[in-house]
């Protein structure tokens, strides 16, 4: 039986919601709005029904209060907050309320006092995870537990007990920037192709279903031809998400060209300037190339290599792709573009946006005609450049 949050983009990548008994484990950066997230998410689940325990092992109760009622959270009658960080009174304190659902934030910060180990030492988090693994396992509870990522990897983050959990979610985003993803690495009762993409506000994390599509269409509204930008749909999971994929050259030096990229695969942005150089014969050696995705998601997608390319080209050609155009497809080694999977959807997801041309590969123009759009179908990257500036 799954416990639903009401949160839909949290319950998309948990699979329909906390399965009973199970553990959970929230990684993150700190500050990238992991307590806010399941603060919200604990009084959603208490609003729908389940008993919540709220172990706080960082700020005192009066500090989840105050966020809490930031949060629009401090009136749920079946939300009970704990703050302690000694296992054994958290347990006991259990299994007096018998929740459907406890929330560790931190597991760094707790502690067994028979080890003699300090917080957050290897000996401890393991140790302590195991009981909460053996906790939920015999009481039935589902159990989140939120670990802090190191920039540096330490051996005090979530990724030693990784193996011990049953989900572990990725908390991702950049601080300066609004959105926020969430995205399964390991789940044991559901797919690990699914992501959640939150905005965060002065009031909390708001759901953006859209994602970063909603970005690109504004994005595009009344700006004009702007050359190095191009829109891709992406297909993460059951879902599909419009991003605007920029490129930059700029002067290099032969020899000691610069290759940067943000959001995207590194490895694919130097093959495909490579391709453009060896079959579309554009001089990049000496270029320095910079490339990003635009609304903090991570690209990996091999689908996205015509975006891409078409981007890198119009900016270095300073040509842009025609208003309300999109672009799919993957590039080989030859220059040619292969055909991608779930077109009709991509589609689909583009007209809906507002979008009404799209830059598809040959094989797949019957499909995307039948959705309505106008599809232009390209079999190599040289049909696809002439494209830029028509």
């Amino acid at each position: 039986m799954r416990i639903a949050s009401g949160i839909g983009e949290l319950d998309r990548v948990l699979g329909g919601g906390l399965v009973e008994g199970s553990v959970v484990l929230l990684g993150g950066e700190p500050g990238i709005g992991k307590s806010t997230l399941l603060l919200q998410g604990a009084a959603s689940w208490a609003s729908h029904g389940a008993r919540v325990l709220y172990v706080s092992s960082e700020e005192s109760a009066e500090q989840v209060r105050s966020r809490a009622e930031r949060l629009g959270a401090a009136d749920e009658k079946e939300l009970y907050v704990l703050a302690d960080t000694n296992l054994a009174r958290i347990v006991e304190q259990a299994r007096r309320i018998v929740p459907g659902v406890m929330v560790i934030d931190s597991a760094q910060m707790i502690y067994k006092s028979d080890i003699p180990a300090g917080p957050g030492s290897v000996t401890q988090l393991r140790r302590c995870v195991a009981d909460l693994v053996y906790l939920a396992k015999a009481s039935g509870i589902a159990v989140v537990l939120v670990g802090h990522v190191t920039k540096e990897g330490t051996l005090a983050g979530p990724r030693i007990v990784e193996h011990l959990v049953d989900v572990v979610l990725n908390f991702e985003g950049d601080r300066y920037h609004a959105h926020r993803i969430v995205r399964a690495v390991k789940n044991r009762y559901g797919t690990t192709m699914e992501l959640g993409i939150f905005e965060m506000t002065g009031s909390g994390l708001r759901e953006a279903p859209e994602g970063a599509g909603v970005a690109a269409v504004q994005g595009n509204e009344g700006a004009g031809p702007r050359p190095g930008s191009v829109v891709c749909p992406i297909v993460q999971g059951s879902r599909c998400v419009l991003v605007e994929v920029q490129a930059l050259t700029a002067t290099g030096f032969l020899g000691a060209a610069k290759r940067k990229s943000s959001g995207l695969d590194s490895n694919r942005l130097a093959m495909l300037i490579a391709v453009l150089e060896q079959h579309a014969g554009m001089r990049l050696a000496d270029m320095d190339v910079f490339a990003s995705s635009v609304g903090g998601l991570r690209v990996v997608e091999p689908a996205s290599d015509l975006a891409l390319l078409l981007a890198i080209a119009g900016a270095h050609r300073r040509r842009s792709t025609p208003p309300r155009t999109a672009a799919i497809g993957e590039v080989g080694l030859g220059g040619e573009v292969r055909p991608v999977t779930q077109i009709e959807q991509r589609v689909r997801e583009s007209a809906r946006l507002g979008y009404t041309r799209m830059l598809v590969p040959e094989p797949n123009r019957a499909q995307a005609t039948a959705t309505g759009i106008d599809a232009i179908g390209v079999r190599n990257i040289d049909q696809a450049i002439e494209i830029l500036g028509s």
